[in-house]
């Protein structure tokens, strides 16, 4: 297709998450109604310089306002897990507490996830990448908590592997228990958005710089073709290149 096609991300089924750890730019999408929630982890607040854990995550809350948004445990024992747990759950009612599928030593958290869903936590379970692991984890949860799963589609392709079968059957093992909801995460590029929509995943987390690319969706190709010629030619120029 060489027109625009036209994309409304409002009109969409798939949320879109934002994922980061910049307070400036939490606060500059928080203004966006496009982005229905938020996540964060460990690894991206490191990235940002955030040495604070729980002063970072209770100043994020007063910008997101009421929409969903999700902080990790940091410990690898079970029983801190459940400490860490219950008291992230604490700091408000839109708060998700993300447990990884298993320990560094790659141990189901299954008694972490039936202690804090039985007491009412909400939960973001992260680091899935197999329908299988999905399917152990819902067992797990309590069918009347909001829970999140998250499936690592673009982990998943950077194997080699096409994940949208895999969010399919993921998509179908939640048909049944309408409180959890499927995340795909870590998209690679802004088709996976339009992708997670025609699979009917509820919600896929996009990081800032990938949300950047929004504007891209649906431009005409004609139009994309000739800004990336002028692009060449402008830095080309800039280089000051002689033959």
């Amino acid at each position: 297709m060489t027109g625009r096609e036209y994309v409304d991300l409002s009109e969409l089924r798939v949320q879109v998450f934002a994922d980061g750890a910049d307070r400036v730019g939490i606060e500059a999408l928080a203004q966006n109604p496009v982005i229905r929630g938020f996540t964060t982890n460990p690894t991206l607040m490191r990235a940002s310089g955030i040495t604070d854990y729980e002063a970072f995550a209770r100043d994020i809350l007063t910008v997101v306002g009421e929409r969903p948004i999700s902080f990790e445990v940091f410990a690898d024992d079970f029983g801190e897990m459940i400490r860490q747990g219950r008291r992230i759950a604490t700091w408000g009612t839109q708060v998700f507490v993300k447990i990884p599928v298993t320990n560094t030593r790659g141990e189901p958290s299954s008694s972490v996830l039936r202690t804090l869903s039985s007491e009412g936590v909400k939960l973001n379970v992260t680091a899935m990448t197999t329908p299988e692991q999905v399917e152990r984890v819902v067992e797990c949860l309590d069918s009347r908590v909001p829970h999140f799963v998250s499936l690592f589609a673009g982990r998943i392709a950077d194997s080699g592997r096409d994940p949208l079968p895999l969010v399919r059957r993921c998509v179908g093992i939640l048909d049944s228990r309408p409180e959890t909801r499927l995340i795909w995460a870590s998209p690679r590029e802004v088709l996976n958005i339009i992708q997670a929509d025609q699979v009917g995943c509820h919600v896929i987390t996009v990081t800032h710089d990938l949300l950047k690319k929004l504007p891209l969706l649906g431009k005409d190709l004609d139009e994309y073709s000739l800004d990336t010629v002028q692009m060449f030619h402008r830095d080309a120029v800039a280089a000051g290149y002689e033959l």
